[in-house]
């Protein structure tokens, strides 16, 4: 981990929800890379904690979707500067097809815990003065996406939730952004398409202004921003690292 005087994230404190892989664990290694200590909080925790030795931060296993545990565990190993919300679930089928057991758990995992975390954050970032929030969400929120409308859903009520976070916290030193990605190029995506082979993977291509897939660096790279001195006067805003997918939305 750079620990040098000159890393931009050089003695803040970080918890990331998601990071033990894909996006989060290049967002877990970006962050410490920039000085960050890294908290990450993954289900997956063998995994967690091989990351986290690997960047010199710390692991520990947290399944969001209890909304209790995970606001004790941002309390228990806070404070934190930063506030990086990347956990998320999916669940492709049409809207007929699903169930309310299947909307509770997107909208728990992918939502409530947003707000979970960030109401166990907050209070120290507005005492501290200082504060970056930066939640993962997706072009599906702006959008829409056929086939998975409660993820969508959830991922909109990320972005009206930070936004509103935003305007409450606007005045004190504390910055509210989401990251919206495309598709992106991890193991989960591969193993998605995979039913579908190269015609699905190609369409998900050519959905991007770029015609391609992101990576997950390329995420990461959006979040180190938003997190940074340099993005203190960008709050209440949708970055999409999508290629051009949500051009215009």
């Amino acid at each position: 981990m750079n620990t040098s005087s000159t890393a931009p994230l050089a003695g803040r404190s970080v918890f990331l929800t998601g990071g033990a892989k894909g996006i989060g664990a290049a967002i877990a290694r970006r962050l410490a890379a920039d000085g960050a200590r890294v908290t990450i909080a993954d289900l997956d925790i063998a995994t967690a904690r091989a990351l986290a030795a690997e960047i010199g931060g710390v692991a520990i296993e947290l399944d969001v979707s209890d909304l209790e545990r995970t606001h004790a565990a941002v309390l228990a190993s806070g404070p934190h500067q930063i506030l990086v919300n990347n956990a998320g679930i999916d669940q492709h089928a049409y809207f007929t097809q699903t169930q309310i057991a299947d909307w509770r758990r997107l909208l728990a995992v992918n939502l409530e815990a947003v707000f979970a975390t960030t109401h166990a954050a907050l209070p120290a970032m507005q005492a501290g003065g200082f504060g970056r929030i930066v939640n993962i969400a997706s072009e599906a929120g702006r959008m829409g996406s056929r086939g998975a409308a409660v993820y969508a859903a959830a991922k909109g009520g990320v972005i009206a939730f930070t936004r509103s976070i935003a305007r409450e916290n606007g005045r004190k030193g504390i910055t509210a952004n989401v990251v919206a990605p495309g598709p992106i190029d991890t193991p989960l995506l591969r193993e998605a398409v995979a039913a579908g082979g190269g015609r699905l993977l190609d369409a998900m291509k050519g959905a991007t202004l770029a015609n391609r897939l992101g990576t997950p660096d390329e995420v990461a790279a959006a979040v180190a921003f938003l997190a940074s001195d340099g993005a203190a006067f960008i709050t209440g805003e949708t970055l999409g690292v999508s290629g051009g997918m949500g051009c215009g939305q």
